[in-house]
């Protein structure tokens, strides 16, 4: 007895799934470079670590 032809192979569902994982990937990248160029301050200021009330604060409730 011979399968289908309208039945998918395990071999066509793992294409599917790579090219599916390939495009999330691409799309991720894309994404992130936009949204890191959108964090650089423009004042002149340098990025990064600062230690505010909020981050002091949770120090404190943490005990660190």
């Amino acid at each position: 007895m011979k399968k289908s032809k309208t039945t998918k192979s395990r071999r066509d569902f793992l294409k599917a799934a790579g090219l599916t994982g390939a495009a999330a990937g691409v799309a991720a990248v894309a994404l992130s470079e936009n949204q890191a160029q959108a964090a650089k301050p423009d004042n002149g200021q340098k990025a990064g670590y600062r230690e505010t009330e909020h981050v002091k604060t949770y120090y404190e409730l943490a005990r660190f």
